[in-house]
């Protein structure tokens, strides 16, 4: 080791768990301009001690590689805390007390907005424009649900959008609608852009502002970088595509970020140029647009994800609803081979076990077309997965990008999805042993504000497939403590390296964090406690206390 060059910081007395190619321990860091240049023992990291070295000593704690959430909203997540944010109430009553003190505090907003509700609160997923008249009756409200795939809107809102019962549902969504045919108060999918269109845009500084309170969030969480999953147009997001280059600019992006250029539906090929030229000109510092998300299909809860077989109704019979393709799947495989020439990263949103198929056979045709490359295309969600598909992801070199919070016995599943799909579909669902087994990279992501992005609470279901301790949209029922499809539960190191490494993979960044390693660049995050120690259903009792990027601090949490 070279002393005439001492370490800027030095983390010594640590449980340091490297998740490099031989999953290294070691006891100690030594970090210098940013990147990590020694990995060993406390004496070996002593040795790079210099007199304006910064030495902290961790008492035994836990460093890692800092996470990678591979699928999140921020900009989105970040606009809800802006305005009227649900997601910390389960029930409408609190739903109803947030939006009428929001209202009340906010008298001169000409709309009231904000996201966050979930679907398992309401009878059928579908909430009622009449609970939102109650709380606000004089303005226009919309609310989109924590999956993004609905909103909840009130009188008002409907008027000034002219939907009435004689509105025809659009191609690509549904109106909910009461016995006479007029609008119950939820728009489902492509229907909220009915009432969408009319609301007032926010303007870059509004969207810069959610963005930063996002990346402060996920920083507190040990989130150094991210893909934003969607950039571009979409109803209930912020369109935030000229706004990340901006902040990163300014130097106030202080996450490594891909963006994923919205496909627009509805449209074909004639995009890829457009968005080359967007790829081109908002590429800049830390965040690179470098990817393309295509939204196949929909969500179970509410029929729109799409399915190779029907799904049942209440009774548990066959239905004529094999759900929504937004893309044709006779054109997919030319927009997936024109992305793939062109250089992009493909994202594909994919619920059900079609969609799931669709995008396989769309990157199957890429790779015929245009040969094997780099590009490291992934599937998101992947909540439904026939079994035939599963060695496909390896054959393909697909990733599986999955969020694993949804793995569990909660009231959205237990209610609104497993009734629906029957025993056989239900047991295909989340298959992450299945896949790694298959020998599939995996990724880890959030969808956050979906769900939260709190890493820990993930790792825990995708270790115990259980609804994690103290759960926002939790029930507190004993099925909630019985494992979700145990058979696809994976290891604790599995999970982290989906969450370090494998997104890390995802978002071409793997060459420069993702892992402890001399040469790469100091994105650490530091736990209370070492996660190997803890019994399974404790992980989640660990805390987030430092945050690095560059071996900078970008979270300190008090005390440390």
């Amino acid at each position: 080791m070279n002393r005439s060059k001492p370490a800027d910081l030095a983390l010594v007395n640590t449980d340091v768990y490297t998740v490099d190619a031989v999953s290294r321990w070691a006891q100690a860091v030594a970090i210098r301009d940013g990147a990590v240049v020694a990995v060993g023992t406390d004496d070996e990291i002593r040795e790079l001690v210099g007199p304006h070295t910064e030495v902290l000593d961790l008492a035994g704690r836990m460093v890692l590689p800092g996470f990678q959430d591979a699928h999140v909203h921020a900009s989105g997540g970040g606009m809800d805390r802006l305005r009227c944010d649900l997601s910390e109430e389960h029930s409408l009553e609190g739903y109803q007390a947030r939006i009428r003190a929001y209202a009340e505090a906010n008298p001169d907003a000409e709309w009231i907005l904000g996201g966050g509700w979930a679907m398992d609160v309401f009878p059928g997923g579908t909430p009622s424009r009449h609970d939102l008249d109650r709380v606000v009756p004089d303005r226009p409200a919309f609310f989109s649900n924590r999956d993004n795939h609905a909103a909840w809107v009130n009188t008002r809102a409907l008027e000034l959008a002219e939907v009435d019962a004689a509105t025809p549902d659009p191609s690509d969504g549904r109106i909910e609608r009461e016995p006479d045919g007029s609008p119950q108060g939820t728009l489902h999918e492509g229907a909220m852009l009915l009432v969408r269109r009319h609301i007032p845009d926010p303007d870059a500084e509004e969207i810069g502002r959610a963005i930063l309170l996002a990346q402060r969030y996920l920083h507190s969480l040990g989130i150094t970088a991210w893909q934003e999953a969607i950039v571009g147009v979409y109803p209930t997001l912020p369109n935030c595509r000229d706004v990340y280059p901006m902040l990163a600019e300014r130097g106030e992006l202080t996450g490594r970020v891909v963006g994923a250029l919205w496909w627009e539906r509805g449209r074909g090929v004639e995009q890829v140029e457009e968005l080359v030229g967007y790829r081109e000109r908002t590429t800049v510092g830390r965040y690179r647009a470098t990817s393309v998300k295509i939204m196949q299909d929909g969500v179970c809860e509410n029929f729109t994800a799409s399915m190779l077989e029907p799904y049942l109704d209440a009774h548990g019979h066959p239905t004529d609803n094999r759900g929504l393709s937004y893309v044709d799947p006779e054109e997919l495989p030319a927009i997936a081979i024109a992305l793939d020439a062109a250089g992009f990263q493909i994202h594909v949103h994919t619920i059900g076990d079609k969609a799931v198929r669709d995008a396989l056979d769309a990157i199957e045709a890429a790779r015929r077309a245009n040969g094997w490359n780099d590009h490291r295309h992934h599937l998101a969600h992947i909540q439904v997965v026939h079994p035939e598909d599963l060695p496909r992801f390896r054959r393909l070199g697909v990733t599986a990008n999955g969020q694993p919070l949804w793995a569990a016995n909660d009231p959205q599943m237990v209610e609104l999805t497993l009734p629906f799909l029957g025993p056989e579909r239900a047991a295909q669902q989340y298959p992450f042993g299945s896949l790694l087994r298959s020998g599939a990279t995996m990724c880890f992501g959030s969808d956050w504000p979906v769900s939260t992005p709190d890493v820990l609470q993930e790792i825990h279901v995708a270790v115990n497939r259980t609804v994690p301790p103290a759960y926002t949209y939790g029930s507190g029922s004993e099925l909630e403590r019985e494992p979700f499809l145990p058979d696809e539960r994976i290891t604790l190191a599995q999970a982290i390296r989906a969450f370090t490494m494998g997104s890390a993979y995802v978002n071409h960044l793997d060459d420069v964090t993702g892992s402890i390693e001399v040469g790469k660049r100091a994105d650490l995050v530091v736990l209370s406690r070492n996660l190997f120690e803890l019994p399974p259903a404790e992980i989640t009792s660990a805390e987030v206390l430092l945050t690095l990027v560059d071996g900078r601090p970008v979270h300190e949490a008090p005390g440390l």
